[in-house]
């Protein structure tokens, strides 16, 4: 059995790391839902810590430029 991380939690554990949820990262999350038309539990529960983080203010979203 292969040990591997999600795409979605890659860029969740990103934007917690850098404190910012960029339109790259927001993007990146985006597609990956799309293109596997469904959510597992573990996406699932780092989606739901990324909301929480921005909601208490640790994390700032970027704006996306015109």
């Amino acid at each position: 059995m292969v040990n591997t991380i999600s795409i979605i939690r890659q860029l969740v554990e990103k934007a917690i790391y850098i404190k910012q949820l960029t339109p790259e990262i927001e993007k990146g999350i985006n597609e990956e839902l799309t293109r596997n038309g469904y959510i597992s539990d573990v996406d699932y529960e780092a989606l739901e810590l990324l909301m929480e983080e921005l909601d208490a203010g640790r994390i700032d979203l970027v704006p996306s430029f015109p």
